[in-house]
């Protein structure tokens, strides 16, 4: 009882703080259910209610999501792709120069997006891959992978060497330990760098106004958004419909991967 007296304000300030942070979240839910007419009238609750802004955004907006879904997907893998051989390498191979390959990971981090954007924009011009799909996977994936190797270069450098050279003393080659050795027991971290690879990718506004301005049906989700914004008027309720489907496949996602992440983020703090 007397610890309960002594945290009841703590709890009482935590559900007042989410409760801020959340509101923005509620608010769009709010407007995309109020009727066009009402929307300016602040109401806290959705008085002129509506599934009209819905039925608008699934009219319009399903070739923006499928496109982002496809840039998602496609960052993930190519992400795991590149990011576990290298991090197995970095960790548990011999490596010439692997610190310097770890400084430079950190370094590739700091890059401001933009100056990316305004790269691969010449050289993706240069080699006629603009306004494309793959473009848009592979800058995502830039961002993704150094971060990528990092997390798994962490997990990675726990594995017992034991465990590797009882897989090599059975024949195994350096890549079949890999393989059927180190990632099964990775799946946590994994999981971690593809959702992350996900966010990023799905979240992207700078890479997709810049390298996929003109892909019409192509545009991800972020830019569907434009549609919905004028130089003289704003459509809201259906902004905050297509905000509402767009953040439902990340809300998914984090539900369903929760414990693989806590998991995953917290490999290699701890070692024996």
């Amino acid at each position: 009882m007397n610890t309960f007296r002594r945290t009841w304000w703590k709890t009482a300030v935590g559900l007042v703080l989410t409760a801020l942070m959340l509101f923005p979240l509620y608010w769009m839910i709010n407007v995309s259910l109020t009727k066009r007419e009402a929307v300016r009238s602040g109401d806290l609750y959705p008085k002129a209610f509506t599934l009209q802004n819905y039925r608008t955004v699934l009219g319009d907006q399903i070739p923006y999501l499928g496109t982002s879904l496809l840039v998602g997907f496609g960052t993930v893998v190519l992400t795991i792709l590149i990011a576990a051989p290298a991090a197995y390498a970095l960790s548990k191979l011999f490596v010439p120069g692997r610190r310097l390959l770890n400084f430079l990971l950190i370094v590739a981090q700091m890059i401001p997006a933009v100056v990316m954007a305004l790269g691969f924009y010449t050289i993706y011009t240069n080699i006629g891959i603009l306004d494309t799909v793959w473009g848009l996977i592979l800058a995502d994936s830039t961002i993704a992978v150094p971060f990528g190797v990092m997390l798994f270069s962490a997990f990675m450098a726990g594995i017992p060497r034991e465990l590797l050279q009882a897989a090599q003393i059975d024949g195994a080659s350096y890549w079949r330990t890999f393989r059927s050795v180190v990632l099964p027991v990775s799946r946590n971290s994994a999981v971690t760098v593809g959702l992350f690879a996900f966010l990023w990718a799905w979240s992207d506004f700078l890479f997709a106004s810049t390298l996929n301005r003109d892909g019409g049906k192509l545009r991800p989700i972020t830019m569907g958004l434009y549609d919905y914004i004028g130089s003289q008027n704003q459509e809201w309720g259906p902004l905050m419909a297509t905000a509402v489907v767009a953040s439902v496949p990340t809300a998914v996602l984090l539900v369903v991967a929760q414990r693989y992440v806590a998991a995953g983020v917290t490999a290699g703090a701890v070692k024996d």
